[in-house]
């Protein structure tokens, strides 16, 4: 995953400065349908008739490495979210800030009837 370009930002201030950074007390996953670059100028899945929501998730970190404590699963798809190639951690439930975003392994059609899921420890996001 790569960070987003407020969240460089953050921490080359917290690392290199002495720069107060107000830190995510909440992380919640989103689903997209194209690049949301570090921008987040891509397209999220919509959430009119869709039962779209982005869901919270919790990490644990060892080393350079955090991982999905636990499974996440998305609601069932009412209608099509189309076809998921993306995903974003955010800082809050609806709007606020993209922290890191990566593209799908496999990009993944989401039908009517469909549920998006990441088992636990499968969403990885690792600091080199």
């Amino acid at each position: 995953m790569s960070f987003s370009n407020t969240f460089e930002t953050h921490v080359l201030n917290y690392v290199f400065t002495a720069t107060s950074v107000t830190r995510p007390t909440a992380w919640y996953l989103a689903l997209f349908t194209s690049n949301p670059a570090e921008d987040a100028s891509g397209t999220e899945v919509s959430t009119s008739g869709t039962a779209y929501v982005r869901k919270t998730v919790s990490f644990t970190v060892s080393g350079n490495l955090a991982t999905n404590s636990g499974a996440i699963e998305f609601p069932t798809a009412t209608s099509s979210f189309g076809t998921v190639t993306h995903i974003g951690v955010f800082d809050a439930s609806t709007s606020g800030n993209l922290i890191a975003y990566s593209a799908l392994s496999a990009s993944k059609a989401i039908a009517t009837g469909d549920v998006f899921r990441i088992p636990a420890g499968d969403l990885d996001i690792t600091l080199d």
